[in-house]
C-alpha cells in the first residue's frame, strides 16, 4: 500500500470508509502524512458527519506541521454536528494540481455527505476507495456482515470501492495475533466482493513485516 516503497501513488483521490469504529480515520491520516512525506502537495477532508467526536481533525496540528491542508467541518471536535460540508471541500474535486485524501462517515448514512461530489469523481476517473474493516466489531465480525454493509455504502454514495484494508484490531489491547486470525474472514470477504486485499495494517509496535505499520490517532483528551 502507500506506505510501501513502490507504485501506489497513481490515484489523486484516496476515499477511506467503513462501519463505525473501523478505524478508516487513523489510516486517513496516515494516508495523507505518507503522501506528504513523498513531497506531495496533500488535502485532508473530514467529511464525517456521523461521528463528531473522534475526526481527522484531531491531528490537525500534525497534519498542518507537516503540510497537509485539513478541510473540515467548522464544528469539528465539538458536540455540535451539523450535516453540512464547508464550501472549501469542493477543492477536492476542483483543484486537480494536489492529491486528495477523503475520509468518509462510517455508514451509509454518512456516505451520503460523498454524494455530491461523485459526478466529479467519476468525470476525473482517478480514485480509489477503500473498505476499511474491523471484524471485531459489531455488525462487521465476519465476512457477510461486512459484506451487507459494503454494499449499503456503495448503495448510498453511489461510488464502487475498488479495494478492502483489513484494520482489525481492538484497540490498545491488539496483538499481532489478533489481526493474524482474521486473514481468512478478509479473504473471504474479498472473495464474496470481488475486490483485492490491498493491505492489512496493524500499529507500529506489533506489525509483522506482512502487515502495514500505522501510528495511532491521539483524541484530543488523550
Amino acid at each position: 500500500m502507500v506506505w510501501k516503497e513502490e507504485g501506489f501513488f497513481v490515484k489523486r483521490i484516496t476515499l477511506f470508509c467503513g462501519h463505525y469504529g473501523s478505524g478508516k480515520t487513523n489510516l486517513a491520516v496516515n494516508y495523507a502524512l505518507a503522501l506528504r512525506a513523498k513531497g506531495l502537495e496533500v488535502s485532508l477532508a473530514d467529511l464525517d458527519i456521523v461521528n463528531p467526536y473522534f475526526r481527522s481533525k484531531d491531528s490537525s496540528a500534525v497534519l498542518e506541521e507537516a503540510g497537509v491542508k485539513v478541510i473540515a467541518l467548522p464544528f469539528a471536535n465539538s458536540s455540535v454536528d451539523l450535516p453540512s460540508l464547508p464550501s472549501s471541500a469542493y477543492s477536492l474535486v476542483e483543484d486537480r494540481s494536489r492529491y486528495a485524501v477523503l475520509d468518509i462517515g462510517g455508514d451509509d448514512r454518512g456516505a451520503y455527505a460523498l454524494g455530491r461530489f461523485v459526478p466529479y469523481i467519476l468525470e476525473e476517473n482517478d480514485y480509489d476507495m477503500f473498505y476499511v474493516v474491523n471484524f471485531y466489531r459489531p455488525l462487521t465480525t465476519d465476512a457477510e456482515q461486512a459484506l451487507e454493509v459494503l454494499r449499503e455504502i456503495e448503495g448510498a454514495c453511489g461510488l464502487a470501492f475498488t479495494g478492502i484494508i483489513n484494520n482489525s484490531n481492538l484497540g490498545a489491547e491488539t496483538e499481532a495475533g489478533h489481526i493474524v486470525r482474521t486473514q481468512k474472514e478478509a479473504e473471504k470477504l474479498c472473495a464474496l466482493s470481488g475486490l483485492p486485499l490491498v493491505a492489512t495494517t496493524a500499529q507500529k509496535d506489533i506489525a509483522t513485516p506482512a502487515m502495514v505499520p500505522v501510528v495511532l490517532q491521539k483524541r484530543p483528551f488523550e
